[in-house]
């Protein structure tokens, strides 16, 4: 048998998780969440289940859904979508993203993307017979060359794919960078994936800027969303792409055939649940609090540390204890002092090692304080 992904093996994630396990050690690599939803969560799908809402939904997604994700686009951005024919809720946003590739990406198409990256974009890619050019970006700033952007395009490149804020670097965008990014897409009449699944876990009063709020990328841009990161329940799989009509007809013609419908109860629960803005609107100020109760409770000085801007991720460079690769730094820690992180060379195609490893903060206040004592008993 030939394989279509020869170079994909067993995840990072799922090695070091096994590791964590055998020691016993505290996982703080993985990125999810390790409190309870909100109560309301269960009684929203409770009640839409024992209303009878559990048939296929439409295909885009339940229309009174679309219609609220509408109205919060319109409240957060200032962007006027049309939940008709803009909005499609899918199986969360590594569907929405493997969809929109498909959709988009045919054989010989170069795709450019940064480094390091979430790793479900280059396999998408491939499967579609599309061709990843990377751009690696560096420690500490992870800061964007766009007159190396435009070097990479050549006259097989079809689209380029940002994910903002930034998995695992946790840095923003500003405007500077959408507008470079909308100035080389438009001159060279790219499509864009913009991977905003972090959209509300933006620090220290920054706004939130989406690639739809600029003029060619509001056209020629699928951007994607989870549920499962703003709302902190990454196993309901639930999140939504939002394009152009003329984008959306396409991605509706794979989705179609690749989930058809997402899970109809939980997508009553999501619409009822937005109708209070806060839920979303107090985002930010909740993780900002777990970052910092990280970076207060971390004061090993041997550790250095740029303040996250987003997500729930902070980078942690240990050049100055060991020179080892970060893969294997991370394994004896993980068996020495029992604490469990991510090699961040994982997230490049290089492999790149500049020394970082990630820790996830979105964890309850007593197991972000027992991470940093033992980061902190590190030396």
């Amino acid at each position: 048998m030939i394989s279509k992904l020869p170079n994909v093996g067993t995840t990072i994630f799922s090695v070091m998780s096994a590791l964590a396990a055998e020691h016993k050690a505290l996982n703080v690599g993985q990125g999810f969440p390790s409190f309870p939803i909100d109560e309301a969560w269960s009684e929203l799908m409770k009640k839409h289940i024992h209303q009878g809402y559990n048939q296929y939904a439409p295909m885009p997604g339940v229309p009174i859904l679309r219609e609220e994700l509408a109205t919060k686009i319109k409240n957060t951005i200032g962007v006027s979508i049309n939940p008709n024919t803009e909005i499609t809720v899918t199986a969360g946003a590594t569907q929405a993203i493997f969809t929109a590739i498909t959709a988009l990406i045919h054989p010989g198409d170069e795709v450019v993307l940064f480094a390091p990256a979430y790793d479900c974009y280059a396999p998408a890619i491939e499967l579609c017979g599309g061709v990843p050019v990377w751009i690696n970006l560096h420690y500490p700033n992870y800061s964007v060359n766009w007159d190396q952007v435009q070097s990479a395009i050549t006259d097989k490149t079809k689209m380029i794919i940002v994910n903002h804020p930034n998995n695992p670097a946790g840095t923003v965008f500003n405007k500077d960078d959408f507008d470079q990014l909308n100035r080389i897409a438009e001159a060279n009449n790219l499509f864009v994936i913009s991977d905003e699944v972090y959209e509300h876990i933006i620090f220290d009063n920054h706004p939130h800027l989406s690639a739809l709020q600029f003029p060619y990328l509001r056209e020629n841009t699928i951007a994607t969303y989870s549920f499962g990161k703003t709302f902190h329940m990454t196993g309901w799989k639930l999140g939504y792409a939002v394009g152009s009509e003329k984008l959306m007809n396409e991605f509706r013609k794979v989705h179609q055939f690749n989930v058809f419908s997402v899970n109809t109860p939980a997508q009553y629960a999501v619409a009822e649940y937005l109708k209070d803005a806060s839920h979303y609107l107090n985002i930010p100020n909740f993780y900002q609090e777990k970052r910092n109760l990280f970076l207060s409770e971390l004061k090993n000085p041997n550790l250095e540390i740029t303040p996250a801007s987003g997500t729930y991720f902070q980078l942690i460079n240990y050049s100055k204890i060991d020179q080892r690769s970060d893969t294997e730094v991370a394994i004896d820690w993980t068996k020495k002092y029992g604490i469990t992180t991510i090699p961040c060379s994982v997230f490049y195609p290089d492999k790149l090692d500049e020394k970082v490893l990630r820790v996830c903060f979105a964890k309850d206040d007593e197991t972000i304080k027992q991470a940093a004592e033992i980061l902190n008993s590190i030396q």
